[in-house]
């Protein structure tokens, strides 16, 4: 009998149906990546596995019980499509693992600015729902009780660097109106497949391609010049330059996510065998 074989179909059969949060025991109370893997190389790969699974090594009778209740709560929230049971629970480098199950209602989020200083404002707010985009311009739509509405119909949200500059920048100029849900910022989760440098650096290495030519030569410091320009003249092409900008950011975001994610999640049921 083929064991290695046997043990990888076993794998497959318990890491594919929903995605890697099934997979996942991190955001238990006291289980950190080692303990994680103490669980996994005991061939225990799913919630399911564990709660079947009568005594698992490194883990008391008494908590084992505890844990089971935890995760039958998770898997009731996990089907109630209730993400933000796990956004405080899971570190925010893991939330990646939500990504699958979630990304019929995942959002790609990214802001443009004035710039860096503290008197600067946001310009731009882009969203992408997998299918359209809305761009809220301020001068034209951006209105935060709108963009607050619109942000609560999502389950998760995706980002570039957006843990260090788009929400701290979102919550510091306009207070609390980011609902509590999971988020994949895809700048640290490239990272560790080894797609490293900015946004634009790693749609070039991955051949994600602009279709706009003179979008494709610029950078995050043009869109504040052309708000400028445009705010100056009135000339609705810089407006225009600008909105093509901030879509492609958060079409391109999806498509970097999806990578990151079976990447990632690749690399993860690697590291069981």
């Amino acid at each position: 009998m083929d064991t290695g074989h046997a043990r990888i179909e076993d794998i497959n059969q318990q890491a594919f149906c929903f995605g890697m949060i099934q997979n996942s025991f991190i955001f238990l109370d006291r289980i950190g990546k080692e303990k994680e893997r103490q669980i996994w190389s005991q061939g225990i790969y799913s919630w399911e596995a564990f709660l079947t699974t009568k005594r698992v090594k490194g883990i008391s009778p008494k908590s084992k019980a505890y844990y089971d209740r935890k995760l039958m709560e998770a898997r009731k929230q996990l089907f109630s499509s209730n993400s933000s049971y796990f956004a405080s629970a899971m570190p925010l480098s893991e939330q990646w693992r939500l990504y699958e199950f979630f990304r019929e209602d995942a959002v790609y989020l990214d802001i443009e600015t004035d710039g860096l200083n503290e008197t600067d404002d946001i310009t731009v707010v882009g969203l992408f729902d997998g299918l359209d985009t809305k761009t809220m311009v301020r001068g034209i739509n951006l209105d935060y009780a709108a963009l607050r509405n619109e942000l609560l119909k999502y389950k998760i949200t995706v980002t570039f660097n957006g843990s260090v500059f788009d929400v701290p920048f979102i919550r510091k100029r306009y207070g609390n109106i980011l609902p509590d849900i999971p988020h994949f910022d895809l700048r640290f989760c490239c990272q560790r497949i080894g797609l490293s440098g900015g946004l634009k650096q790693i749609e070039n290495k991955l051949g994600i391609w602009r279709a706009n030519e003179i979008v494709r030569q610029m950078y995050g410091g043009d869109a504040a010049l052309l708000h400028r320009m445009w705010r100056g003249s009135g000339n609705e092409h810089y407006l225009q330059l600008l909105v093509d900008y901030n879509e492609e950011d958060v079409v391109n975001l999806r498509k970097i996510a999806e990578h990151t994610y079976k990447s990632l999640k690749d690399k993860l049921i690697n590291s069981w065998n």
